[in-house]
């Protein structure tokens, strides 16, 4: 079973039967449309939602043929003086991350990503972390976002230069101990990152 994260409310995608009740609905998701998915995402009451299918592989396929996928790399940045980078997008605080494109592969994706949203350099990549896994909207039509995530290092001291084309406000390095609180107001996918990350 896998995340996925929509405004903040999980999708499971499991083989096994889960409990359910008006408030984390199951569907089978052979016999139900990405409508309906979103429809039930939608819902006030809905806190969390089911999808199920019994064979692994026939459960990404029909989760995918409803939600194509979308592969974006990203990192959570350390300088030497130890703060941690931050991006402030769409009123909320997100790390640097975007679409790998064409051939390039996905440490390389993450590092250029970093470098253009933030204008930070000298990155270096310590170890790759989790990946995450959400839904967005573009053009009408509702995509899932696979983003592989890098831990990363620098001793860049240079100015930062968020990416105002991307939405970009803000660009800042954060001290360790106020990070919880710019958590209150970031995507939950951040906060996984940040307890796999400094655990």
């Amino acid at each position: 079973m896998y995340k996925v994260i929509y405004n903040h409310k999980p999708i499971y995608l499991t083989t096994q039967i889960q409990e359910f009740s008006d408030n984390t609905p199951f569907l089978f998701i052979k016999y139900t449309t990405a409508e309906k998915i979103l429809g039930a995402l939608k819902s006030k009451k809905t806190k969390a939602l089911y999808l199920y299918h019994p064979k692994p592989k026939k459960l990404q396929k029909h989760f995918l043929k409803h939600f194509p996928e979308v592969v974006a790399a990203g990192g959570l940045v350390e300088h030497k003086n130890g703060k941690l980078l931050f991006i402030y997008r769409n009123d909320k605080w997100d790390l640097p991350k975007g679409r790998v494109e064409g051939k390039e592969t996905i440490p390389v994706a993450a590092i250029r990503e970093v470098e253009e949203e933030t204008g930070v350099a000298d990155l270096i990549l310590q170890k790759p972390l989790m990946e995450t896994f959400h839904l967005f909207r573009r053009n009408g039509k509702y995509k899932l976002k696979r983003t592989h995530w890098y831990q990363m290092t620098t001793t860049y001291n240079g100015l930062l230069a968020p990416q105002v084309e991307e939405g970009i406000k803000r660009a800042v390095w954060v001290p360790k101990d106020e990070v919880s609180r710019l958590l209150e107001n970031a995507y939950a996918n951040i906060a996984l990152i940040f307890e796999e990350a400094l655990a």
